[in-house]
């Protein structure tokens, strides 16, 4: 894999500057048919979440791709290590291919990958023998991050940490400074919320301490700005505004190929009911933490702006960083190609509910068609509403249920599909 993102040769999108309200958007550059994909891209950089890696979701270190056997992953989220999985030969994780770094013994899924990390920010980032030193400034940086940001997580410092280490690695350091520069920017003001959603109310005092670690660690005199108060709020604002999220699973890809299996009638059945229950005793035993999940900087993605009606939707079908965009319609040459940053329970609700979740996270009201038709809709949440909301959330947690695994996968949190949230 190259080292730098990109959407690969072929895309049939591109980014359009709209207005100075809206920035830019995404637009079709020929017709494009529902279930076609626009395009697949790379991220500019990515990395897995610290609280995900900590808790032994292996991931490669390069481009998260899952590193457990379907059977291995099965049985850690259920806590039952005699689990067996029928069609094994279905599981796609090549653990012959899988590499590790010589100096700090992280692991990649092929060799491809760790040169391709090594070659973009491994050789800055790489702790050697002070993996597991706690007191190496990196491993401090991590550990504060971690006491700041808890789970579900939504960011990572590393995420930031691998776009200073890219710059000073790089032979051509203004071509990656102005690849970074492409990302969505915000207000002062703005800036200030997105902190505040991503580290709480003792945000200002967090945000303090996250840069004098960042500084000790990474601090280099071409990106002064970065390490700056100011500088330091607005990286973390940009990441924290364009970052997409990335979910991959080695037992979701063992899902999905054996739903491909032309099987008889009755073994098909019972292997759907098998499916199904495990679904079940994982849902009980690991909740909605079934994934390796991260995040990744996307530069045609970011371009993407919301609609409450989308038009295509983002997903990670490679188990890899690798982003498919889909168009959930058909799409005519010169149009907006939007996605939602809500997922499906969120776009059922009122304009207004909708609009309060958009604001908080993404710091806009929404004015897509579905909005504008809704306008004259009351605007408050009303108590009926609330409890209504309520008891869906209860029917579609029992339909949940009763869903294949492979569909719950899919649908985890909008970090296979859709946007993740500030």
């Amino acid at each position: 894999m190259a080292a730098a993102g990109g959407p690969h040769a072929g895309a049939a999108a591109e980014a359009r500057f709209i207005s100075s309200a809206k920035g830019k958007g995404l637009f079709a550059t020929k017709n494009i048919r529902k279930g076609e994909t626009v395009f697949v891209e790379r991220p500019v950089v990515s990395s897995q979440f610290l609280w995900n890696a900590l808790y032994n979701y292996r991931a490669c270190d390069h481009c998260l791709r899952a590193l457990e056997t379907a059977e291995e992953n099965a049985q850690r989220l259920l806590g039952q290590s005699s689990l067996v999985l029928p069609h094994p030969e279905q599981c796609s994780t090549r653990k012959e291919l899988h590499q590790q770094c010589p100096r700090c013994q992280v692991t990649y899924c092929s060799a491809e990958c760790r040169q391709a990390a090594l070659e973009q920010y491994h050789q800055v980032l790489c702790l050697g023998p002070s993996r597991d030193d706690p007191t190496h400034p990196l491993n401090k940086l991590q550990e504060a991050w971690r006491n700041m940001h808890y789970p579900p997580e939504t960011s990572s410092i590393m995420l930031m940490a691998r776009m200073v280490a890219t710059i000073k690695q790089a032979k051509d350091k203004e071509w990656w400074i102005k690849a970074f520069s492409q990302f969505c920017s915000k207000t002062a003001n703005e800036e200030e919320e997105i902190v505040h959603k991503l580290l709480g109310d003792k945000f200002k005092g967090q945000l303090e301490l996250l840069r004098l670690l960042f500084t000790e660690a990474l601090y280099d005199e071409c990106l002064s700005r970065w390490f700056t108060p100011e500088g330091f709020r607005s990286l973390f604002a940009l990441v924290g505004t364009n970052g997409q999220g990335i979910g991959t699973s080695s037992l979701s890809q063992w899902v999905h190929a054996c739903d491909a299996l032309d099987l008889p009638l009755l073994q098909r059945e019972e292997l759907d009911a098998f499916i199904d229950q495990l679904y079940k005793d994982i849902e009980k035993e690991s909740g909605e933490f079934l994934n390796c999940e991260g995040s990744g900087l996307y530069v045609l993605q970011s371009c993407c702006n919301h609609s409450c009606i989308p038009n295509a939707e983002t997903s990670f079908p490679e188990n890899n960083f690798l982003l498919h965009l889909t168009a959930l319609e058909d799409i005519e040459a010169g149009e907006e190609i939007c996605i939602s940053y809500l997922d499906c329970c969120q776009r059922e609700r009122s304009r207004h509910s909708r609009n309060k979740i958009l604001r908080e996270n993404y710091l806009f009201t929404c004015s897509c068609p579905k909005c504008l038709a809704q306008a004259d809709d009351a605007d408050v949440t009303s108590d009926e509403e609330e409890e209504g909301e309520g008891e869906t959330d209860d029917a579609e947690l029992e339909d949940e249920m009763t869903d294949s695994l492979g569909q719950r996968l899919q649908e985890r949190s909008g970090m296979e599909n859709g946007q993740e949230l500030t």
